[in-house]
């Protein structure tokens, strides 16, 4: 990498809307002549001290921290919830936190909008019944079918302890990174670049999905619009060179696994080099747009499409023909480029749309990059040891799978960033300018398998490092069912050198490599890391940093999506009061019936 240190974009602005910001709601006995007057300090020093707590630990996505709105007056009416009510929609509220210590009048005090999450912090205190509200609101919000979060303390605690205990800090940061990432998704683009790729049903891009449980439109835009661009150089000049050059300058070059009769030569390579790096920014600007292109006569194509996440289809129609989109799809996942480190551009290889769902949803909930992945092939124990001699122990004593991406992966998913001398991926405002060396440096770009891209193009190659903590997942679409949602979590891992060396060079030597070991359970799904495999339910996932499957479960309530496999810990799960009323011992189950019975979050 070059001495030049590394711009930070926090606080960018991408999308026509502003970042969501969360309404704290003190609700409060409204009785005047004694009883409010003695509860306004207590509950208003709550309630500063749940939005300060929220503002100090939670981040954007662009690595500005969240603000939360409080009302002028406590509210212990109707009157002063709608008031409160009118500020939150002129401040950009998108969730809201109800805070009390004491009995208030239930259904005059909660909060009625409708498509925003929202949760109930009753305090745990034998002075004042907090609980008894908390109990009662929720109740209000099952009879009307606005479902609540529940947040109640386990300990007791003295009517002058305005700290938070750590059971509820927890909930309140599973409530609000969840919640955020549903108001930011709403009323974004998914942007569908080409159509179909290969058959593969989840790039069969579904508007009802999209607009019922998301709140997002989806727009749609042929793959020769790249092509019109680059030949009538609708794009920044300046920049273009600035990234060929930075591209030249650090991304490293990998073996050819083209026959040498096949090969095509440097001058070649290097008009591939330029035509895949246009391709980026171009995608990049069919997304969120430029405004220097309406200084080159371009006012159209300088707005964009709003689209916080994208799909390329690529295959065949376009890589055929032309340059495969895999350094596109690399670096525009990855959270740095030439410009310097910023907050990625979420898009899916093969426009596979669900699988760009699963890869927004661990973004909006993590703020860091997400890995693409095949799930292509598990490797049991005795077929390793036929093919290797080597026969596996430790966390790969029962086998591992084998995560491989068709030529492209985001440059995060090297491992090679670190959070306490531990690979970890981080976001963006986190990442040293050593550590985006090291991922540089951990990858090469190896020039397309013609036999797959006859176009050419440079497919991304690197092995992830063993020992992060990750979490895979993936929405499919089942008829008469609806979207479900699968989750394990697990680890990455390393083989020795020789033992990947013959596994991957089976698969395609030039393609980025995940080797996934799931958390096992003992039973159902996930009783063996082969019925992991079996169980899964498309041919893709996304891989998250971190285990993290709390956060997509109580997400995916939210949306109103059943989660039909994970390997959560039941002490983990947080979801809506009203799930309990679907069933307390089958789970799984109740929440297959509670996302039926109230229906997608937006449905018209």
């Amino acid at each position: 990498m070059s001495n030049e240190r590394l711009n930070v974009f926090i606080g960018e602005k991408r999308f026509v809307e502003d970042y969501p910001k969360v309404g704290i709601r003190p609700t409060i006995d409204g009785r005047y002549g004694g009883v409010r007057e003695s509860l306004e300090e207590q509950t208003w020093r709550l309630a500063k001290s749940v939005a300060e707590f929220i503002e100090k630990n939670v981040y954007l996505p662009n690595g500005e921290k969240v603000k939360c709105v409080l009302p002028p007056r406590c509210i212990g009416g109707v009157v002063e919830a709608r008031m409160a009510d009118e500020l939150f929609k002129k401040e950009g509220v998108g969730l809201s936190i109800t805070i009390t210590p004491c009995w208030c009048y239930g259904s005059e005090t909660m909060d009625m909008t409708l498509d925003i999450p929202k949760a109930v912090w009753g305090f745990n205190g034998t002075e004042r019944p907090g609980a008894v509200y908390l109990a009662a609101v929720s109740a209000a919000h099952n009879q009307k079918g606005l479902p609540v979060f529940k947040i109640y303390g386990k300990d007791v605690q003295d009517k002058d302890d305005f700290s938070i205990p750590q059971d509820v800090q927890e909930k309140i940061l599973k409530f609000v990174k969840s919640a955020l990432a549903v108001s930011i998704m709403k009323n974004k683009s998914y942007l569908s670049i080409g159509s179909v790729s290969m058959g593969i049903a989840g790039s069969i891009v579904d508007p009802d999905f999209f607009e019922d449980y998301l709140g997002m439109r989806v727009e749609y835009v042929d793959m020769s619009e790249i092509i019109r661009r680059i030949e009538e150089k609708i794009y920044d000049q300046e920049e273009f060179e600035r990234a060929i050059q930075w591209v030249r300058n650090n991304c490293k070059e990998g073996e050819d696994p083209n026959p040498p009769e096949k090969r095509v030569d440097r001058k070649k390579k290097d008009e591939v080099w330029e035509f895949v790096v246009k391709m980026a920014i171009i995608t990049r600007d069919l997304m969120v747009g430029n405004k220097k292109l309406e200084a080159l006569g371009y006012p159209e194509e300088a707005l964009g499409h709003n689209a916080i996440l994208a799909g390329f289809q690529g295959q065949r129609q376009w890589t055929d023909h032309f340059p495969n989109g895999d350094f596109m799809e690399t670096i525009l996942n990855s959270s740095f480029d030439w410009n310097g480190l910023r907050q990625p551009y979420i898009i899916a290889t093969e426009n596979d749309s669900l699988n760009g769902v699963c890869m927004l949803f661990g973004h909006l909930l993590t703020n860091t990059a997400q890995i693409f992945a095949d799930v292509r092939t598990y490797w049991s124990p005795d077929a390793i040891y036929r093919v290797t001699g080597w026969k596996p122990e430790g966390l790969l004593e029962n086998g591992v799978i084998h995560l491989i991406n068709s030529g492209s992966a985001a440059l995060d998913g090297t491992g090679q960033q670190e959070i306490d001398g531990k690979p970890a991926i981080k976001p963006f405002w986190e990442i040293t300018e050593e550590e985006v060396r090291k991922c540089l440096e951990a990858t090469r770009f190896c020039y397309a398998n013609l036999g797959y891209f006859r176009g050419g193009g440079f497919s991304t190659k690197f092995v992830t490092r063993g020992g992060m903590p990750v979490t895979i997942s993936r929405l499919n679409i089942v008829k008469g069912l609806g979207p479900v949602l699968q989750i394990a979590e697990g680890w990455t891992v390393e083989l020795p050198p020789n033992v990947h060396e013959i596994l991957d060079r089976r698969t395609d030597p030039t393609w980025p490599t995940t080797w996934f070991v799931p958390k096992l359970t003992g039973k159902g799904a996930f009783k063996s890391a082969y019925s992991v495999m079996e169980n899964w339910g498309a041919n893709h996932c996304a891989i998250t940093y971190g285990h993290v499957g709390d956060l997509f479960i109580t997400l995916a309530t939210m949306l109103r999506i059943p989660v039909c496999m994970h390997n959560v810990e039941e002490e983990r799960i947080f979801r809506p009061s009203a799930w309990s009323a679907f069933g307390t011992e089958d789970l799984e189950g109740a929440d297959f019936r509670a996302c039926k019975n109230f229906g997608p979050l937006y449905k018209k």
